[in-house]
């Protein structure tokens, strides 16, 4: 299941005007001068593996140069609250893998468009550390290192770190109200000073509101705002939303987001089942489980990956058996 960052980041950057908004942004000069972005368009599916669906949110947007050729825009927005180290091999996996789809698409072709990585971060840990060139991340001799990593793959990935700008520059980047509205509730939507920060936020909120489908737009911010905010930032989301929409539609998106809240409860209660189910089946054959592998299986949320453990339970002979 998606989170709020997942769905929020699709419903704002799945149209043109809002994802050319981002590219422009966050993309060299060089490259966006070159771009026909008339021609920009998200692209049907993304070929990325099963696996890292959880943690991320994949969109593959094509777009033709000036002079007639495509340039494919591989925009990977991040949704971790840590940096993750390992970005930059991430990375690489993704770029070979939509290089491998398109070449099989096209047999006949002798050359491979180019494939821009791009990362939008916005946790709440602080700026963006990680390495950006994969060939930082091998273990090369002390010695002449330059030398060596000459012999490694060379890959590196643009970013956009929205938590190194001041909130005054997010609010003014260029293109729709609700792009800027969006880069805003993603930095600060978690941290303690939302409360204070949203008041100043009203112009963009009713300039959103203005746009052709402004009330589902301003939904999607405030119902985002509502489920990542502490007590505080939801009392004065509320407050702003009676603001700027009528009582009506404040009633129908409060409903909609208890609603959300339910089931986001009512699933945590499942896993949490699943997961004592799991560590009985263990403890019941005799199966020791050490309390890293406790913690982990307790600390899991995702019910496909707890049946998976349960059902390995059953036949494992070590706990790194089922959780392998």
């Amino acid at each position: 299941m998606s989170g709020p960052h997942d769905r929020l980041v699709r419903f704002t950057f799945n149209q043109r005007e809002r994802a050319e908004a981002e590219l422009r942004a966050a993309l060299p000069d060089h490259v966006v001068v070159q771009v026909d972005w008339a021609s920009l368009q998200l692209e049907s599916g993304s070929v990325v593996d099963p696996e890292l669906r959880e943690t991320e949110s994949d969109m593959l947007f094509s777009a033709r140069l000036r002079g007639g050729r495509t340039v494919l825009f591989y925009v990977l927005l991040e949704h971790q609250s840590t940096v993750s180290r390992w970005m930059a091999l991430r990375m690489l996996r993704y770029v070979v893998r939509q290089l491998e789809h398109w070449h099989r698409e096209h047999p006949g072709s002798e050359l491979l468009p180019v494939i821009i990585p791009l990362v939008m971060y916005h946790g709440p840990g602080g700026a963006w550390s990680a390495p950006r060139r994969v060939e930082e991340l091998f273990d090369v001799p002390g010695e002449h290192p330059e030398q060596w990593r000459a012999l490694v793959p060379r890959f590196e990935y643009l970013l956009d770190d929205l938590t190194t700008e001041r909130e005054e520059a997010l609010r003014a980047r260029p293109g729709p109200p609700l792009v800027r509205l969006v880069l805003l509730a993603l930095v600060y939507g978690r941290r303690e000073e939302l409360a204070q920060r949203l008041p100043g936020w009203r112009v963009l909120f009713i300039q959103a509101l203005g746009d052709a489908q402004g009330m589902e737009d301003l939904k999607a911010v405030f119902h985002y705002l509502l489920l990542v905010g502490d007590e505080d930032a939801r009392d004065a989301t509320v407050d702003m939303l009676k603001s700027v929409v009528s009582a009506q539609h404040t009633e129908e998106l409060m409903s909609t987001w208890f609603k959300e809240k339910f089931e986001k409860l009512e699933q945590k209660g499942r896993a949490a089942g699943r997961a004592e189910d799991v560590l009985r089946v263990l403890t019941v054959r005799g199966v020791p489980v050490d309390d890293v592998a406790r913690q982990r299986i307790l600390a899991c949320t995702d019910l496909p990956t707890l049946d998976r453990w349960l059902e390995r339970a059953v036949k494992a002979s070590s706990v790194s058996e089922v959780l392998a």
